[in-house]
């Protein structure tokens, strides 16, 4: 039953005709003025209430890693491989 009703949906669909067109154009103007002289604007300046941090301090974390600055040991092994 649902393949019938599809099929006659199918059969029987028109597309949308739309509608035929006029030959008539938009006509933009050149030119736009806009004028102010009429419109008053009251303004105030604010500041941001609060204080403003310049500098940062910078994060200290513990280090995972020791550095050696001594490998003395490590560099007399390493002449004995060479030999």
């Amino acid at each position: 039953m649902r393949r019938i009703i599809l099929i006659a949906a199918l059969l029987f669909a028109q597309p949308a005709k739309a509608e035929e067109e006029d030959d008539r154009k938009v006509v933009y103007k050149q030119k736009t003025e806009i004028d102010f002289e009429g419109l008053n604007v009251d303004a105030a300046l604010v500041k941001p209430a609060g204080s403003l941090v310049l500098e940062r301090k910078k994060a200290s974390f513990n280090p995972l890693i020791k550095l050696r600055s001594n490998f003395n040991e490590e560099i007399d092994k390493s002449t004995d491989e060479i030999k």
